[in-house]
């Protein structure tokens, strides 16, 4: 049976799909379940059998067989090499080449987080809210890395994360009240902030300070510092972190060294957007 990814554990709760009208006339039911059977491998650690894709996207087993095959011949899904299950096929990776070439936010970032990346040479990250996280759209890497803090599309809890925090507190109190009753405010490392309070407590600090510290909420032995990305509209809608490692830096020299560069470069990625025409929101 496939369990929940350590990396994603109750994350996925907060994909935002919650309060979809699957009622409503436009609504493709068969649509939405294939996506659901594709949406099971968010949370799986290996390939997955034709039984275990119906328990975890809730699809009857004779609609998911259909589904499968459908998928296995576009090219969305195939087998794995041992021949044990089912694992998502190339084609998928197409659509993540469109998402990027066409979201604005990572379109206006990219050039800002290559000259921060130059500057800081510490790990740059820029993430997307999606209602309860953050989901990792482009990873500059350092010279040190493990595999999960590598993968774009990765996602972290919203209440636990420096850039996190940073878009939080840019909400109002009735929204971030919201976050906190709907969130799964679930230690991931001994160290995750838990407490509504204590969150709202550093929500105030970042609200001062115009950036977010974060030590050890997601990964024992990383520090981060991250400042939001506002839209056109003036809300926040991104983030951009910057980590390091604890054996190399205090936390409080982290954020000396590395915050001011990156409140500069939220600036400019939230003034480019702005200034964005009706014209420009993609690139090829």
């Amino acid at each position: 049976m496939a369990m929940r990814s350590e990396s994603d554990p109750d994350f996925e709760k907060g994909r935002g799909t919650d309060g979809v009208d699957r009622e409503h006339p436009l609504f493709v039911q068969s649509v939405a379940r294939a996506l659901d059977v594709l949406s099971a491998f968010h949370v799986a650690e290996h390939p997955l059998s034709l039984g275990e894709l119906s328990e975890i996207s809730g699809v009857g087993r004779s609609a998911v067989q259909r589904i499968v095959h459908t998928l296995r011949e576009l090219g969305y899904l195939d087998r794995d090499p041992a021949d044990t299950g089912y694992v998502p096929g190339l084609r998928i990776l197409d659509h993540s080449r469109d998402f990027q070439r066409f979201d604005p936010v990572i379109v206006r970032a990219t050039p800002v987080l290559l000259e921060l990346r130059r500057t800081v040479r510490e790990r740059v990250d820029l993430s997307l809210r999606d209602d309860l996280r953050l989901v990792y759209a482009r990873r500059l890497l350092s010279k040190r890395e493990i595999l999960m803090s590598t993968l774009v599309g990765q996602s972290v809890p919203l209440h636990a994360t420096s850039g996190g925090w940073a878009i939080m507190a840019g909400l109002s109190p009735d929204e971030v009240d919201d976050v906190l009753a709907r969130a799964p405010l679930r230690a991931v490392t001994p160290r995750t902030l838990t407490d509504p309070d204590e969150i709202r407590d550093m929500l105030a600090t970042v609200r001062r300070q115009g950036y977010a510290l974060a030590s050890e909420q997601i990964l024992l032995g990383e520090v981060a510092v991250g400042a939001a990305i506002r839209g056109r509209d003036g809300r926040p809608i991104a983030a951009i972190h910057v980590a390091g490692s604890l054996s190399e830096w205090e936390p409080d020299a982290f954020a000396r060294h590395v915050a001011p560069h990156v409140m500069a470069a939220a600036a400019v990625v939230s003034q480019n957007l702005r200034d964005l025409g009706p014209g420009d929101l993609g690139q090829n």
